[in-house]
């Protein structure tokens, strides 16, 4: 017989080979769209928060299809995007290995919960950071930072800026913002840095980086709810028919102690979600229609399972988001241009349902009491 790997070649992909937990809990971004100086200065990515998901009714607007025309049901996943804040900006230069940092410029005012994001213990640190630094804007008109600005106008040809969450204006409890670079895009080294500082300590919206019917990307960090067997996984063979206890596995796939196989955290990129939707959670008509005129928010009635009400801007993507609820979630423009007639389809929702489970499909609360009728009142004798 000759070789087994020439017989039998192996079976099982290698694509995310190591299957080792993530090291990080924020999703990282590897790689942004590609830059064209044709086009507008305008940042690439942005992050939310997973609030859960939902399903919509729409007409399939698809010439051709024996679906066309035809109302469909499909499930969206909910992102709640507070707007970032802009906080500095960083410079790169090519080299024969790849980027390199040339300088880093911050701005003057950086707020308490980005702070909380450079210490392991809050609540006993001195609270320092940055004391010295922002000095250096006062010290004879800012010439430092000045100069830092120009030299990066000079060398660079990658601008990318620092930016972070505000999770004090979500309902959630954490108090330490996520911090990332943002690739800026579009038009000239100098226009980008220029971008950049004017937006220095403002917010940016979700609104100014993606719109509707785009198509975008998802980073983050999963369980992953794939899950499958050896035998489908790694191609090993089965076991005799007769094998107590199933024969589509191997003797173990795992330790002795802990006495189980550990859920996944895996860092994933999910590509091509559509926008369905960005709206905003105040907004007493965000989860309303054309065609369902009645009035009620995206939050669902009784509230989304293990995520406060949305109180910001939202996201409404096609399919399943990486993450359980409350996961921060990289957003970003999508790598190649959309060409499938199911990405450039223009998207008319007609239906969002917003009824909770246990709540007998009511989508309001004044939907509910029209149908139940009035309740008896209890009188204490």
């Amino acid at each position: 017989m000759s070789h087994r790997k020439y017989e039998e070649p192996r079976s099982g992909s290698l694509a995310f080979l190591p299957r080792k937990r993530a090291a990080r809990h924020r999703g990282k971004v590897k790689a942004f769209p590609k830059d064209d100086a044709k086009k507008p200065v305008h940042l690439t990515a942005i992050m939310g928060y997973k609030a859960g998901m939902t399903h919509v009714v729409r007409d399939l607007d698809r010439p051709g299809s024996k679906m066309h025309k035809r109302e469909v049901v499909e499930a969206v996943s909910i992102i709640e995007t507070p707007p970032m804040v802009v906080v500095g900006v960083v410079g790169y230069v090519e080299t024969p290995r790849g980027l390199r940092t040339l300088t880093t410029v911050w701005a003057e005012h950086l707020s308490d919960e980005l702070k909380r994001r450079f210490y392991k213990n809050w609540h006993v640190s001195k609270r320092k950071a940055f004391t010295r630094y922002a000095k250096k804007h006062a010290e004879n008109n800012g010439q430092s930072v000045t100069r830092e600005l120009e030299r990066i106008k000079k060398y660079c040809t990658v601008v990318r800026v620092l930016a972070h969450t505000q999770l004090s204006k979500t309902g959630l409890k954490q108090k330490k913002a996520h911090l990332m670079e943002i690739q800026v895009n579009g038009g000239s080294v100098a226009d980008k840095v220029e971008f950049a500082r004017s937006h220095f300590e403002k917010e940016v919206g979700v609104t100014s980086v993606f719109e509707q019917n785009e198509v975008i990307d998802t980073i983050g960090v999963t369980k992953g709810h794939g899950y499958e067997g050896v035998t489908h996984r790694w191609g090993v063979k089965k076991l005799p028919r007769k094998t107590h206890r199933g024969l589509r596995k191997v003797a173990c796939i795992g330790a002795w102690h802990p006495s189980k196989v550990m859920d996944g955290y895996h860092h994933r990129t999910s590509i091509g979600h559509k926008v369905m939707r960005i709206g905003n959670g105040l907004d007493p008509k965000s989860g309303s229609t054309e065609f369902d005129i009645s009035e009620r928010p995206i939050t669902p009635y009784g509230g989304f399972a293990r995520y406060p009400d949305i109180r910001n801007d939202f996201v409404m993507i096609r399919g399943a988001c990486v993450g359980p609820k409350k996961r921060v979630v990289v957003l970003r423009k999508s790598l190649r241009e959309p060409t499938s007639r199911k990405e450039l389809e223009q998207i008319t929702l007609k239906f969002i349902d917003t009824a909770s489970h246990g709540r007998k499909g009511f989508q309001t609360r004044q939907e509910k009491e029209a149908f139940e009728g009035v309740k008896k009142i209890k009188t204490v004798a």
